[in-house]
């Protein structure tokens, strides 16, 4: 089982004529996904990664059976490229576009929402279920699959902790960035929901950071709802108020959204917060047992 995406997904990659469209579409085809065609406006026609491109993303979803999308499309153009998506049918977008402006993503979520559309981003690194689908820049290699679910606002910390549970033989079910800007598609609890949900998710590591109240959130939701360990950890205990460290939503601001309130948050409901990123794993095996039996590494 999986979170978002597994081995059904039909991915059309947005932008796949541009330079990091095509270098990850063929990485997501090495990897196994489904790529079922590209969208470019006004290069319908071409052939890219031996894959139909095409002028709108309905003719995708049309011709080629497509039910997901990637962005990768320019900060300008994305907001209507996740439209034009919600419009064709698509029902999970993933986009990895950074730089959007707050205003543009007011503007579109609205129409996201009634159309009940799963949209994980911007500025994110996408979702991987380890041996059934890639879609986004998740580096396929250094994961594998198992019973833990993985969620991070940091694309960055998302790699070295998946890549450390990997190297602790311990697999992953979904690994999910769901972006760093203040206005993103995809919430800590949806993605708790969605694991929760799904039959093979174990135990889940939460990875947040400084600014905004989401991790809080999900502390609530946590010990109200969930019914599987988790592990948590907050970049940016050593940030500066007032200033911007990296993401848009991380800043704290009014003297709230600081990592001690969060990791306090964490604590007082039972979910121990590793102190740095290289200590998740042996608070993941302190709390979920099967996993100090080491599986094998891929």
């Amino acid at each position: 089982m999986s979170v978002f995406v597994n081995r059904e997904t039909r991915l059309v990659v947005q932008g796949i004529t541009g330079r990091d469209g095509e270098f990850h579409t063929r990485q997501m085809i090495e990897y196994g996904t489904k790529v079922v065609a590209g969208v470019t406006p006004g290069k319908g026609g071409l052939e890219v990664c031996e894959l139909p491109v095409f002028d709108t993303v309905r003719q995708s979803v049309a011709e080629r059976g497509a039910n997901t999308s990637v962005l990768f499309v320019p900060a300008a153009a994305a907001a209507d490229a996740v439209l034009e998506a919600v419009d064709a049918g698509i029902k999970t977008i993933v986009c990895i576009s950074e730089g959007i402006p707050v205003a543009d993503m007011n503007a579109i979520m609205p129409a996201v929402r009634a159309a009940k559309v799963r949209l994980v981003g911007p500025n994110c690194p996408g979702l991987l279920s380890p041996g059934q689908a890639k879609v986004g820049i998740l580096p396929g290699q250094i994961a594998m699959p198992g019973p833990v679910g993985v969620v991070s606002r940091s694309g960055t910390l998302t790699y070295e902790v998946v890549h450390q549970l990997t190297q602790a033989g311990i697999g992953q079910s979904t690994c999910i960035g769901i972006g760093g800007d203040s206005v993103i598609g995809t919430s800590f609890i949806d993605c708790l929901e969605a694991f929760q949900a799904d039959s093979a998710t174990e135990a889940v590591v939460l990875i947040g950071e400084i600014g905004g109240t989401d991790e809080e959130e999900a502390a609530d939701f946590i010990k109200a709802r969930l019914s599987m360990p988790v592990v948590a950890f907050i970049a940016g205990q050593t940030a500066p108020p007032g200033k911007r460290m990296g993401h848009a939503g991380a800043i704290i601001s009014g003297g709230s959204g600081t990592a001690a309130e969060k990791i306090a948050k964490f604590a007082a409901v039972g979910v121990p917060v590793a102190k740095i990123p290289s200590e998740i794993v042996a608070r993941l095996q302190e709390v979920y047992p099967a996993s100090r039996t080491p599986r094998s590494k891929p």
